[in-house]
């Protein structure tokens, strides 16, 4: 057996108490990755919903089931998170698995709104009322999990310290559209996606992709965009959630001078252009990655709607 001396590799080795919370934070989830993400439903004590994700989560038992998630403290400012507080005064939760084509409404969910603004709301997702607990379920999601909380085991009190969330599944919820003739769940169907490092996800049958998110600013929200947009036959959550997540709205300026040069918006008189037309071109905007473009082109149609009108 051949023993290597260690100085014959080069690596950079740190004990914890040598790194920020933060520095070791980021290590620590691109070392563990991919991580499943728990699409977490709660009520506060006076029935108003919440909905997060959390990448700290898996299934430790099925007999009896059970899932455990763990909304960290904040390392920032050793903060706790609506989730965790709501689980300690109701005692339910409804996990949902995430699936592509709703991972950009998932990241704008993620966003740290207010305490009294609806996420489900923000993000586009419907609320689906559980059978067995308050918590509603995310209608979207392909897999849905009703549970109570049986314990929150509490692993310290500084910033970065987690919360884990010990729940039992009472009754789970699937999508005909992943299940095979034998009801077992396809895969490729279910198209799983979950969290690594820094910005990046996993999808399961595509690798690594990027969902680029400013901690520092709050996305305007799908439930901010105008209403033939949130109804689009054309544009898909994913769209909606990219869209939402844009920290501000472009000025009038910037409509008005898109409009007076635009392609499609250089006559205004004989615009006659139909919604769907616009938002097929939005797609294709959004698909290679301007969106803020994107964004100006539907408030303009917007705003010839309302000429129009």
């Amino acid at each position: 057996m051949v023993i290597f001396d260690k100085n014959d590799f080069f690596m950079v080795s740190y004990q914890p108490n040598e790194l920020s919370t933060a520095k070791l934070h980021s290590y620590l989830l691109s070392a563990v990755a991919p991580r499943p993400i728990a699409f977490a439903s709660t009520i506060d004590a006076n029935g108003n919903p919440n909905l997060s994700p959390f990448s700290f989560f898996n299934v430790f038992s099925a007999n009896p089931p059970i899932l455990i998630f763990s909304p960290a403290r904040r390392v920032r400012d050793n903060t706790t998170k609506h989730t965790l507080e709501n689980t300690e005064v109701v005692n339910e939760v409804v996990i949902n698995v995430v699936n592509y084509t709703i991972v950009q409404q998932m990241s704008l969910s993620s966003t740290e709104y207010p305490e009294d603004v609806n996420e489900f709301e923000k993000a586009g997702l419907t609320m689906l009322e559980s059978d067995l607990v308050k918590p509603f379920r995310v209608a979207e999601s392909p897999i849905q999990m009703e549970c109570k909380v049986n314990e929150i085991i509490k692993l310290g009190n500084k910033g970065g310290a987690g919360n884990l969330i010990i729940c039992e599944v009472l009754k789970i919820h699937l999508s005909k559209d992943v299940l095979e003739d034998n009801g077992s769940v396809n895969q490729e169907k279910l198209d799983l996606v979950a969290r690594a490092g820094g910005s990046y996800y996993s999808r399961a049958k595509d690798g690594f992709f990027e969902i680029p998110k400013p901690l520092s600013t709050l996305g305007i929200g799908v439930d901010k965009l105008p209403e033939s947009v949130r109804k689009s036959s054309v544009l898909s959550g994913n769209d909606l959630g990219i869209l939402g997540n844009l920290a501000a709205f472009p000025s009038e300026d910037e409509i008005d001078n898109y409009l007076k040069t635009s392609e499609e918006f250089g006559n205004l008189s004989n615009a006659d252009l139909s919604d769907d037309f616009i938002h097929k071109r939005v797609k294709k905007i959004i698909a290679q990655g301007n969106f803020q473009e994107a964004l100006i082109m539907l408030l303009a149609k917007h705003k010839i709607n309302n000429l129009n009108t």
